[in-house]
């Protein structure tokens, strides 16, 4: 038997079969992915076990009380849903040309630079580009990534510590962090403070992936110490509350926290050491299979206009 023969058939499976897929995936049920996508029962068995036959490998293991997906299947999971996401693209576009726009360019950026470049960015590109409308998601620098690698964003903009994707890259902006504390902390004396004095403190950060606390992490782990994250949060708004209460200390960019941390309750000490500064890196799909909206709104976040300061 040859290589060739051991190949599945050339494929044939429609949009609904997909979502099936994805459906029954998420909730381990045959019948309620059924119900997510009214078909019958019946008529979903056997698209999956169409779909199973002709890419020649199980994605589910039939058990007692549901579905749960094989390793092949949660390797196939990312292509079908990169499908709907390309459907999906491929509809707002459309959608946004019968509007009368110029197209739809999807944009993730972490909460960093979403605070303290992008408004700034995003109303330069509604003036170079008019019609061009720009959509803008909030991830950490890692989830930046991985949509830049399953091609559901046009252009992401994430923290250059954490490591380069295999699309092209340019430098972006860069801020410096800076630590805070309340206002009868020890360290609210000091002029400046050193990654020791921080890694001494009780720590209230973002989620463990963003990519502050992953470079604290690392720097830590390049220390031989053992950060003390206190409690993660979801935004710098939280941090700045329960530092203010004494619960622990924050590390944020020095913009946000001009803005959110300024009140006689905080005090805002520089942090020595280059790595306090860092760079964000813009990165987008191959230029080849960019929209020309989306090389107009590139070539804008490209330029090295400044956003200014905060008052």
């Amino acid at each position: 038997m040859t290589t060739a023969s051991l190949r599945p058939a050339r494929l044939h499976f429609d949009l609904t079969t997909v979502q099936l897929f994805i459906a029954v995936a998420e909730l381990g049920s045959i019948t309620r992915g059924a119900e997510r996508l009214h078909l019958a029962a019946a008529a979903a068995s056997r698209r999956v076990l169409e779909l199973e036959a002709q890419l020649g490998v199980a994605l589910f293991e039939r058990l007692p009380h549901g579905m749960a997906l094989t390793e092949a299947g949660r390797a196939l999971l990312a292509h079908a849903r990169g499908i709907t996401h390309t459907v999906q693209r491929m509809q707002d576009d459309a959608a946004s040309f019968v509007g009368g726009d110029l197209g739809v360019v999807r944009v993730a950026a972490p909460k960093s630079a979403v605070i303290q470049f992008m408004p700034f960015d995003i109303q330069r590109c509604a003036a170079v580009c008019p019609g061009v409308r720009v959509d803008l998601q909030e991830m950490n620098s890692q989830e930046v990534q991985q949509a830049l690698r399953r091609g559901t964003v046009d252009i992401g903009i994430y923290e250059g510590s954490l490591g380069m994707v295999d699309l092209p890259i340019a430098p972006y902006r860069t801020d410096r962090l800076e630590l805070v504390v309340a206002k009868g902390h020890p360290l609210a004396r000091r002029r400046k403070v050193t990654l020791d004095d921080i890694l001494d403190c009780d720590l209230i950060t973002l989620g463990e992936s963003s990519a502050i606390s992953i470079m604290l992490d690392r720097l830590a782990e390049e220390a031989g110490r053992v950060p003390r994250m206190r409690m993660r949060v979801g935004g710098f708004d939280s941090i700045a509350a329960l530092v203010a209460q004494s619960l622990g200390v924050g590390v944020m960019p020095e913009a946000i926290a001009a803005d959110i941390a300024s009140g006689s309750r905080y005090v805002r000490v520089p942090i020595a050491g280059p790595w306090a500064e860092r760079q964000f890196v813009l990165c987008h799909r191959p230029a080849d299979v960019l929209s020309s909206a989306a090389m107009s709104v590139l070539a804008v976040l490209a330029q090295n206009a400044k956003p200014e300061s905060p008052k």
